[in-house]
């Protein structure tokens, strides 16, 4: 007697839609924003700028996940007919993690650009301030749109992120980040080059302007080394 093996797909990037629904294939793709941020935005972003905000960012993003699940199980909400369809009826609904991971990165966002960090003008800091908030949109229909949540399942996980994501930002930035130079000078952040630039006025070009001169130092000491020989 042949046994029957059951299959299943992860969820994290497992994202169907109707076939020939042009709009379902780029709200499919717009639905997994929160797996590019998470790996190729924060992952990236840590490895490359070390910067103590970021790390606490996307802590607070971890956090909010595991409490999404938490309750999912504790209220155990069924998701909408359509599924069945989408093989996610033995998950739960209700709130929605996607609609939840992108408010709180979306007010997070927000309240650090308008509140913490230091922009060259007005308008780079209004544009940056409202970026996110096209995708989370996005992110929020496309999920009642492809049937993976109803529309109060969608809108109470973007409540609880909008709740968790200001809590976190004010709990790092009022109480954790008056400790962030303490931490700077201890062994493994003085290793690991970790460090943090909140505090310096348009970083990007601190750094630009900084790096600019380095490479005219290089150049320079390079023309002094061919003119002796």
């Amino acid at each position: 007697m042949t046994e029957t093996i059951i299959l299943r797909a992860v969820a994290l990037t497992h994202v169907r839609y109707r076939k020939g629904d042009d709009l379902g294939h780029a709200l499919a793709w717009a639905s997994l924003l929160p797996v590019f941020i998470g790996l190729g935005g924060f992952v990236t972003h840590f490895i490359f700028r070390r910067e103590l905000q970021a790390f606490c960012f996307g802590l607070g993003l971890i956090v909010s996940e595991v409490i999404n699940q938490v309750i999912k199980e504790l209220v155990q909400e069924v998701r909408p007919a359509t599924c069945e369809a989408l093989e996610m009826c033995d998950s739960h609904g209700w709130p929605s993690s996607h609609s939840q991971y992108m408010c709180f990165f979306a007010v997070y966002a927000t309240l650090l650009s308008v509140r913490r960090l230091q922009f060259a003008d007005e308008l780079r800091k209004v544009f940056t301030a409202l970026l996110p908030w096209p995708f989370a949109l996005t992110v929020m229909y496309s999920r009642v749109y492809l049937g993976y949540h109803t529309t109060s399942q969608v809108i109470a996980g973007g409540c609880l992120g909008l709740i968790l994501g200001s809590l976190w930002y004010f709990f790092i930035n009022v109480i954790v980040a008056p400790w962030f130079p303490a931490l700077e000078n201890t062994f493994l952040c003085r290793y690991l080059r970790i460090k943090d630039s909140s505090h310096i006025p348009d970083v990007i070009g601190f750094e630009y302007k900084n790096s600019r001169a380095a490479q005219t130092d290089l150049d320079s000491q390079n023309e002094g080394k061919i003119s002796k020989d």
